[in-house]
This record gives C-alpha cells, sequence and structure tokens, in this order.
C-alpha cells in the first residue's frame, strides 16, 4: 500500500487552512475580508512559502466567483431596471471613466516619462475599478441595493462595458499595424456581437423551458447542476467570441431576472460564488511578486500613489458634478480609489501585441495588485475620519442606507400558492398590498401566470 501523498491535496488543504485563519481575524480586527484573502495568497504564493508555485492556474480558475458575482447581480438587474439606469451608466459611467483615463494617461506621460501608447494602456488599466473588491464592500455594509450602493454598480456595469472597446484599441496601438489586422479586428467585434445577441435569445426563448424540464424531475442537484451550466456556459460563450467572461454571466443574469426561477438559482450559485471570489483573492495575492516589489519599492510606491491620488480626485470631481452630495462622494472615491482584475486582462493583451514590455507589464500588475492591497485600509482609514468628525454621532445617524427597508411596507410572502393562498392573495391585492409568491410545483405556477400572478420558483422549507 502507498505512503504518498497527492500534493494538489496538500495545496487545497494548505489555502483553506489559511484563509480559515487569516479572514475571519482581519475581519474581527476592522481590516475587511478582502485584504485578509489577498494577505492569505500572498503568504502561501510562491514570493513567501511557495505553498503553490503556479499562482497563474489558480487566478484563471477563480475569475469563475467574478463571474458568478455578476450573474448574480444580473439577476437582481431586470431590463426596466437597467433602463430606468440608462443615465448613470452611460452618463456618469461615461464620464468616471474618460476622467480617470485622461488624468492616468497625461500623468503617465509627463510624470512618469512612459510612451503615449504605454501610459494610455496602464491608466486606461488603473481606471478601472475591481468589480470583486467594491460589490464585496457594498455586501459588507449591506448596501448593495440602497440607491447609493446601485449608483456605484452603475457606473461599475460601465466599466466592465469599456473593456471591449480597450481590448480592441491595442489592435490600432501595435507597432507597425497593418490593413489586414484591422479587418480580423472588424470580424472579432461582429463575432462579439453575434455572441451578445445569441445569449440574449437563448435567455429569453430557451432558459426557461430548460428550468421548467428539470424542475419537474424533482431532482435538488439537477437544479443546481442547470445553474452552474448557465453561468458557465454564458462565460463560455463569451470568452469564445473574445468578450469578457463576466460579461457573458451579467446578461444571462439579466435575460433570467423576470425568470420565475431567479430566486432558486440565487440561492444554488451562492455558495459557489462566495468560495471561489475568495480564492480569486488570494490568486491575486498570489500574483505578486515580492522580489519585484522590494527591489523597485520606491518606483512602484510612487506609481501607486500618484494613481491611486488621481484616480481618487477624478471621481470625486465626477460625483460632484453629477450632483451626487459632498458624502456620497467621498464614499465612491474610497471605494473606487484602486485598479481592477481587468488591468491584467488589458496589460496581458498589451504585451502580447508588444505594446508593452515584460518589464512594464510586470511593474504595472504590482502596482495594481498593491492598490488592491490599499483598497481596504483607504475605506477603514476615511471611516476613522468620518467617526472622529462627527462628534454627535447619534443626531447624525446616516439613514440613506435604511432606504430600502421602506419599499418593504405593505408588502406580503406567501409561500405555496394552493387554494388557501389563492384566495388570501386575491383578498391582498384588493387591499393594495404587494404579494410575492413562492411554490416548487411548476404547473402551479403557469396556471398562477395566466391569472396575472407572478409566482416564484422555490422550495418554501429551504431558509
Amino acid at each position: 500500500m502507498s505512503n504518498a501523498v497527492s500534493p494538489e491535496l496538500i495545496k487545497t488543504v494548505v489555502l483553506l487552512a489559511t484563509s480559515v485563519t487569516i479572514v475571519p481575524l482581519f475581519k474581527r480586527i476592522g481590516l475587511g475580508s478582502v485584504l485578509g484573502y489577498l494577505v492569505a495568497g500572498c503568504l502561501i504564493g510562491p514570493s513567501v512559502f511557495g505553498v503553490v508555485k503556479d499562482a497563474e492556474s489558480v487566478l484563471h480558475m477563480a475569475e469563475l466567483g467574478v463571474v458568478m458575482f455578476l450573474f448574480i447581480i444580473g439577476l437582481e438587474m431586470h431590463p426596466e431596471r437597467l433602463w430606468a439606469m440608462r443615465k448613470a451608466i452611460f452618463g456618469r459611467g461615461f464620464l468616471q471613466v474618460g476622467l480617470c483615463g485622461a488624468l492616468l494617461t497625461f500623468a503617465g506621460i509627463y510624470i512618469l516619462n512612459l510612451p503615449k501608447e504605454v501610459a494610455f494602456i496602464a491608466g486606461m488599466g488603473f481606471t478601472l475599478s475591481s468589480t470583486a473588491i467594491v460589490m464585496q464592500v457594498l455586501e459588507e455594509r449591506g448596501i448593495t441595493n440602497t440607491p447609493k450602493g446601485q449608483r456605484v454598480i452603475s457606473t461599475l456595469i460601465f466599466e466592465d462595458l469599456s473593456i471591449v472597446p480597450l481590448l480592441a484599441s491595442i489592435a490600432f496601438l501595435t507597432p507597425e499595424t497593418k490593413h489586414i489586422e484591422h479587418q480580423t479586428n472588424w470580424t472579432s467585434i461582429a463575432i462579439a456581437l453575434g455572441a451578445v445577441v445569441g445569449l440574449v435569445v437563448a435567455g429569453k426563448w430557451l432558459m426557461n423551458p430548460i428550468f421548467r424540464l428539470i424542475s419537474k424531475a424533482h431532482i435538488r442537484e439537477m437544479m443546481t447542476a442547470a445553474a452552474l451550466l448557465v453561468v458557465l456556459g454564458a462565460a463560455l460563450a463569451m470568452e469564445a467570441s473574445g468578450l469578457s467572461m463576466a460579461m457573458g454571466a451579467f446578461v444571462a443574469g439579466v435575460m433570467l431576472s423576470e425568470s420565475a426561477f431567479r430566486h432558486q438559482l440565487e440561492a444554488d450559485i451562492e455558495p459557489f460564488r462566495g468560495l471561489l471570489l475568495g480564492l480569486f483573492f488570494m490568486g491575486v495575492g498570489m500574483s505578486l511578486d515580492l522580489t519585484l516589489v522590494f527591489d523597485n519599492a520606491l518606483w512602484l510606491l510612487g506609481i501607486v500613489c500618484l494613481y491611486i491620488i488621481g484616480k481618487a480626485l477624478a471621481v470625486y470631481t465626477v460625483a460632484r458634478i453629477t450632483k451626487l452630495d459632498r458624502k456620497e462622494s467621498v464614499g465612491r472615491m474610497t471605494i473606487m480609489a484602486h485598479g481592477g482584475e481587468f488591468a491584467f486582462v488589458l496589460f496581458s493583451a498589451a504585451t502580447t501585441a508588444g505594446v508593452m514590455t515584460k518589464d512594464q507589464n510586470a511593474t504595472f500588475t504590482a502596482a495594481v495588485i498593491i492598490s488592491m492591497l490599499f483598497s481596504p485600509l483607504i475605506g477603514l482609514l476615511m471611516r476613522k475620519i468620518n467617526q472622529r468628525k462627527s462628534t454627535n454621532q447619534e443626531e447624525k445617524v446616516d439613514t440613506s442606507d435604511l432606504d430600502p427597508i421602506v419599499d418593504l411596507e405593505d408588502s406580503v410572502l406567501v409561500i405555496g400558492f394552493g387554494r388557501f393562498s389563492q384566495i388570501v392573495c386575491q383578498s391582498l391585492l384588493v387591499r393594495g398590498i404587494n404579494v410575492s409568491v413562492i411554490d416548487r410545483n411548476i404547473e402551479n405556477i403557469r396556471a398562477a401566470a395566466k391569472f396575472g400572478f407572478k409566482v416564484y420558483y422555490g422550495d418554501g422549507i429551504r431558509l
């Protein structure tokens, strides 16, 4: 009998043990779970203990955490809600990306003496905030569904969408760009648009019938498998067409946001999302090359400080121009002043195309990771400053984060849609009360739809 222990199993156990030890500790001392994951990843990565040598493979797999996060955000975004947010997405979002990008590009050219192409790619990479970090902060503060949180999400949506034209722009920045490459570029744009249209069509006419068939079988794990298939299938379709996986998952989420199965999908995806998102942050921590950081400590710190300050100023300015109050503007500036995971995609594509050198890629990737490490610390510092400023905390309680509770007045949740529930719902609706119903019988759901009732698929026994 062999006593050999699987090295993969050792890595997995160390990975879990490190996160279980460090993350709760960081959360307890007020530094947030994101910083805990980043530090945990850094410790077991190649730069410190070297338990995991290949950080790239971990990061690639863990990107699925970000993908699932955006799918869940998509489920919350009804098409009408997105349409209502169009001004915030394409107005404030466009202004923020434009001003941040311009400011950081000029800083790269005139302060860091970078070539124009490199300054543009580095500046735009830093402009795109980390969706994962910002969403985690919004969730931890419980403000994801507040107007304030929705305004931040609308900007993140525009930032995620802007990765497409940014990746396309690399072809025009490449040295010795030829006419053929431009033609190929248009072909890839057509393929990308085709993939988005295909995903919208599948979401509207294919997914609901498939979920109806699976729910009739009453096999709980099959619903989970189907939910994962939708998320990963949408991500794969987008990646194959040259777009971001996260965008595919977001589109799939939006398409299913009006489905009777959306709450069940959310419940099934949630555990995978949490674990993989944590693994993503650990992967980012592992990717930090500490040798490079120590060898170029002052230079890197200078880049990080310059870009964080530049971006923070631009975010604050745009928030004030678009008539947000000072407190919210400072809040947006605090949680969006860092670079994000899309920078790694952009820098990698620019290096492959010959716009950036490998050294420049390594330097700016390290700068983005350090800014992500600083993000929770900046948030903590700003909270401490705000606490000191508000001398009369009892009188100055911020109630803006409690807005959604008002929306829950005159709302009733009914579990099961049998004969008795139907009579109860009718009497409630007559009184103008908003009724939400969940039922696990697919025939009841279809029958209810004929009479204008909106019934969601779900098991009321499962909390």
